[in-house]
C-alpha cells in the first residue's frame, strides 16, 4: 500500500479518553499482514459485561462476523480481539477454522469460555488468516493489558485510515455518573448497512444486554447507517457496544425507553456521530466533509434514500471536488432515488443559499456566496422535495484522484 498523508479534514487531536472500569487493553505488531505495524488489538472485559451489536448484512459476511452473530445471543461478553491486515472474509472453511483458533487460545488466557470472546477482522478480502502470527503473542498481549491506551487501540484496528478515531461522552444514569469511551476505523468501502467499518464503544454503565441491544440499533441508524464514503458495504461490518457494570448504578430498567436512559442514549449517540462523521473525514482521497439534509420527503425512510442516492452519486461528488455547484447532478439524483419527489415543488440550497426553486433556478441568485461555500471544507447542501413531513440527514465526502490511487494500490 502507498504511504497514506494525513486527511485535511483530520481532527487536530486523538480526544483525552479516561480509562473505563472493567476495560483493559493491549496492542502489538503481530505481522498479519505488514511488519513493524501495530495490527492486533486485545480486550480484556469485566466480568458479567454485557453486550449488544449491529453487524453487516452483506451475504458475504467474514467469519468473525458470523462468529460473532452466533456468540451475540449469549450477552455477555469477557474479550475482544481485533486484527487489521487481513479480512478473514471469503476464506471459507479457512476463515471459520482461523476464528475458532484464536477466540480458544484468548479465551484460554482470559480464562472464559470461546463464546465469550468477540472477534473482528478488517483488511484484503479473500486470503487465508495466519492465526498463528496472531496466537504467537497472545502470551505477550495479554502481559500487557492496561486500562486507558486508547489512542493505541484505536490505531490497531486501522488500514487505509490516516488518523486514528475516538469519542468520549459522560451520561448520568439514576443519579450516577458513567463514562462512555468509543474508537472505530474506517476509511474505504463505507456505506454501512446494519461500514470496512469497525467500531467498539465502551462503557462503565450497568445496563442488561436486552435493553443494550434496544438502545443501540436505534442509534446506529441515525448515526453510521447515515454515512458513505464509496457507496461500497463491507463483508466486516461490526460495531459493537459493552456495558461492564463498574459504574455501579441502578440497573433496574422497564426497557430501552426507560426515562432513566435518557441522558445515556443521548451520550452514546453522540459518541456514535461523532466517530461516524471521523469516517467520513478520513474517506480515502477526501478534501470535503458533505452534509445532505433532505426535507419533505414522503416519510423519513425515504428522505434517507434520497439522500443517499445523492451522497452517492459519483457526478455529485465529483462535482463537489471540483467545487462546482452543479445542482443539476443534484436533481438527477434525487430522481434516480426511487421515492416519490415534486419536482415542481423541488428547492435546492447549497451553503444556505437557495439556487433552485419550485423546479427552477432562481433567477439572478448570487453566486458569489455559493461559489465561496463550494472552496470550504465542510459543505452543506439542503433539499426539499415538496411531498410531505419526512426529513433526514446523511453525511459523505467528494470523489477525488486520491480514491482511485489509494484502491489501485490496496493490495500490494
Amino acid at each position: 500500500m502507498p504511504e497514506t498523508t494525513l486527511s485535511p479534514l483530520a481532527p487536530e487531536k486523538f480526544p483525552d479518553i479516561p480509562a473505563i472500569g472493567g476495560v483493559r487493553v493491549a496492542t502489538r505488531a503481530c505481522g498479519v499482514k505488514y511488519k513493524g505495524r501495530t495490527d492486533v488489538l486485545l480486550a480484556e472485559l469485566a466480568e458479567d459485561t454485557q453486550v449488544a451489536g449491529v453487524f453487516t448484512k452483506s451475504l458475504t459476511a467474514s467469519a468473525p462476523v458470523e462468529w460473532c452473530r452466533k456468540s451475540l445471543p449469549g450477552g455477555i461478553a469477557s474479550g475482544l480481539i481485533v486484527n487489521s491486515g487481513n479480512a478473514n472474509a471469503f476464506t471459507g472453511r479457512l476463515g471459520d477454522e482461523a476464528v475458532e483458533q484464536v477466540v480458544e487460545a484468548v479465551a484460554d488466557r482470559l480464562a472464559c469460555r470461546p463464546s465469550r470472546v468477540f472477534a473482528a477482522s478488517t483488511g484484503v478480502i479473500g486470503e487465508p488468516l495466519n492465526f498463528n502470527a496472531i496466537t504467537d503473542e497472545l502470551d505477550a498481549l495479554a502481559a500487557d493489558l492496561a486500562p486507558g491506551k486508547w489512542d493505541e487501540a484505536a490505531k490497531a484496528i486501522m488500514t487505509t485510515d490516516t488518523f486514528p478515531k475516538g469519542a468520549y461522552k459522560e451520561a448520568v444514569i439514576n443519579g450516577t455518573p458513567v463514562k462512555i469511551a468509543g474508537i472505530a476505523k474506517g476509511s474505504g468501502m463505507i456505506a454501512p448497512d446494519m461500514a470496512t467499518m469497525l467500531a467498539y464503544v465502551f462503557t462503565d454503565a450497568a445496563i442488561p444486554s436486552p435493553v443494550l441491544q434496544g438502545i443501540l440499533a436505534p442509534a446506529c441508524v441515525r448515526t453510521f447507517n447515515s454515512i458513505t464514503v464509496d457507496s461500497d458495504t463491507s463483508t466486516s461490518d461490526s460495531l459493537m457496544l459493552f456495558a461492564t457494570g463498574a459504574a455501579g448504578n441502578a440497573a433496574d430498567f422497564s426497557g430501552a425507553d426507560d426515562p432513566a436512559l435518557d441522558d445515556f442514549k443521548a451520550k452514546l449517540e453522540a459518541v456514535m456521530l461523532d466517530l461516524a462523521h471521523q469516517i467520513v473525514r478520513d474517506g480515502e482521497g477526501a478534501t470535503k466533509f458533505v452534509e445532505i439534509t433532505v426535507t419533505g420527503a414522503e416519510n423519513d425512510a425515504a428522505a434517507k434514500t434520497i439522500g443517499l442516492a445523492i451522497a452517492n452519486s459519483p457526478l455529485v461528488k465529483t462535482a463537489i471536488a471540483g467545487e462546482d455547484a452543479n445542482w443539476g447532478r443534484i436533481v438527477m439524483a434525487v430522481g434516480k432515488a426511487g421515492e416519490r419527489a415534486e419536482r415542481d415543488r423541488l428547492n435546492i440550497a447549497i451553503g444556505g443559499v437557495t439556487i433552485a426553486s419550485n423546479g427552477l433556478a432562481v433567477e439572478g441568485y448570487d453566486e458569489a456566496p455559493v461559489t465561496a461555500h463550494m472552496q470550504s471544507p465542510e459543505i452543506n447542501i439542503a433539499v426539499d422535495v415538496g411531498i410531505g413531513n419526512g426529513r433526514a440527514t446523511v453525511w459523505t465526502c467528494d470523489l477525488t484522484h486520491g480514491y482511485i490511487a489509494i484502491n489501485a494500490d490496496y493490495r500490494s
